[in-house]
């Protein structure tokens, strides 16, 4: 009696492990059949979240055998974070691989020429790739801008404008080390000698002449004029600087309160550059200060249309204020967006 209870037993037993094993067999050797899927593994994912969500949207169909399989590969720490393309037909092993091997969707970024960093920290946040508010502190920490061995107050004008490609996510550190990494290499054959500016300077002026006309090929003649007036010591007088010096409050239009303001970055007020960059720069736009168009203009007035008008009195400029600023009808209809490059 107790001989067939103990075989019964037996044979359940291994009844059971063989349906166990069975199913364990069936569900790991299923696959997603829906289209193929994206998922993000957001920075701070723990595996238990990160299985769930596998499980809610149908990418895997065990989260236990998941659960066993990161396990037992030691991979369950292991997840980068981004955003991953699941292809149908992927089984467990599959999707595991992806996550933990596989390299994650990069989202694709231009950054104009002339963009000043919190109109760039605003690029990368509606992108998804980086916060606002990281890429902000990134670039204006002390630390990490003494161990790239720039000597500012912040990373502006060392931006390097160009399409990038990054994970959603990545953390603002690495954004602002590849853009930074991106200058150097890009100028790393520009001879920076200067009669009279160093390096930093150099890029300082490159960023208000990016500023100063849509036309690039006024750069020379706009860097020209800006040369002349250091040389003579007078005021640079540019708008562009006064904005940024009141940036975080500016509504698109400048006032005479404005430019009567002091601020570092006041050229109006202030006898020499201003503080920093205002912008981040060109090539073109730093070679155009190193090899500034020769000239006696020392005043420079918009025509509206994205290009200028240069005067070497101030009599002659005020004439060219009244023709161009002044005059309704030389301003109707006429926009910089329509200057063709």
């Amino acid at each position: 009696m107790i001989k067939k209870l103990l075989m019964t037993v037996l044979i359940l037993g291994l009844l059971g492990l063989v349906t166990l094993g069975g199913y364990l067999g069936y569900s790991y050797t299923q696959t997603y059949q829906g289209p193929d899927a994206n998922f993000v593994v957001e920075n701070g994912d723990t595996f238990g979240r990160i299985n769930q969500r596998l499980y809610t949207q149908g990418l895997i169909s065990n989260k236990r055998l998941f659960h066993y399989l990161a396990k037992y590969q030691q991979v369950m720490t292991k997840f980068r974070a981004g955003s991953y393309t699941i292809p149908s037909g992927s089984n467990m092993n599959g999707v595991l691989s992806t996550l933990v091997y596989g390299q994650p969707n990069l989202t694709s970024i231009t950054i104009p020429e002339g963009k000043n960093m919190y109109e760039i920290a605003k690029l990368f946040n509606l992108s998804g790739i980086t916060s606002e508010t990281d890429f902000l502190s990134v670039v204006q920490n002390p630390d990490f801008i003494s161990m790239l061995e720039i000597s500012a107050p912040s990373l502006e004008g060392y931006l390097y404008p160009e399409t990038y490609r990054f994970a959603p996510n990545t953390p603002a550190r690495t954004v602002v080390k590849t853009m930074i990494d991106l200058f150097n290499r890009k100028t790393q054959k520009i001879d920076f000698s200067h009669p009279f500016l160093n390096k930093h300077q150099i890029i300082i002026l490159a960023s208000v002449v990016e500023k100063e006309t849509g036309a690039k090929i006024e750069r020379p003649a706009i860097a020209g004029v800006f040369t002349n007036r250091l040389k003579k010591r007078m005021r640079l007088e540019s708008d562009p600087t006064t904005i940024y010096g009141i940036w975080k409050r500016y509504t698109g239009n400048i006032k005479k309160a404005d430019l009567l303001e002091y601020t570092p970055y006041n050229t109006y007020k202030v006898p020499a550059l201003p503080q920093g960059p205002i912008s981040n720069p060109s090539l073109e736009a730093i070679q155009a200060v190193l090899n500034p168009e020769a000239h006696e203009y020392l005043f420079f007035v918009s025509k509206n249309d994205g290009t200028h008008v240069f005067t070497k009195s101030y009599k002659d400029h005020l004439q060219a204020v009244d023709n161009f600023q002044r005059n309704s009808r030389a301003r109707s209809g006429k926009s910089w967006r329509d200057l063709k490059q």
